[in-house]
């Protein structure tokens, strides 16, 4: 197996975020024009309530990121293909630690694995750079590599 180094990684990641971000913000507007006009149109919402309209906008915002991130990735890399689209792009994939392919439930530990990552400034996605086989943080909890496809 040869191990996916850092900056395809990388390349993969803002392939794969940019596409998340964009459909996430078109589902979110639509659900916003729809939610808008339905409350509009029934009166519930008035020009005092403006303000708290948008701020549990923007949380439903973020909660509606979270999910599709975490479904983008789980879903796609617990896949037959066993990789995003961005992943795909880069000849990329993510394997467990024999070669083979990953569960739903073992893509999810990743996922959410990321945030212990970046939360400690980024240190968790270095790590790829550094360590033998180019593991992550999220990689080494998962038990999971990214190589070569």
């Amino acid at each position: 197996m040869e191990y996916a180094g850092f900056w395809r990684r990388v390349g993969a990641f803002l392939i794969d975020y940019t596409i998340v971000v964009v459909a996430t913000l078109i589902v979110a507007m639509l659900l916003g024009i729809t939610v808008g006009a339905v409350a509009g149109v029934l009166g519930l919402v008035s020009s005092a309530h403006a303000d708290v309209a948008a701020n549990s906008g923007g949380q439903s915002g973020n909660l509606l990121l979270v999910i599709c991130l975490w479904l983008y990735y789980a879903l796609q890399e617990s896949s037959a293909a066993q990789a995003t689209i961005g992943k795909k792009v880069l000849g990329i994939k993510v394997t467990d630690v024999n070669g083979g392919r990953i569960d739903f439930l073992k893509a999810t530990i990743r996922h959410f694995c990321k945030y212990i990552s970046g939360f400690i400034l980024g240190i968790g996605y270095l790590m790829v750079a550094f360590t033998a086989k180019k593991q992550g943080l999220h990689d080494m909890i998962a038990k999971c590599l990214v190589v070569r496809s």
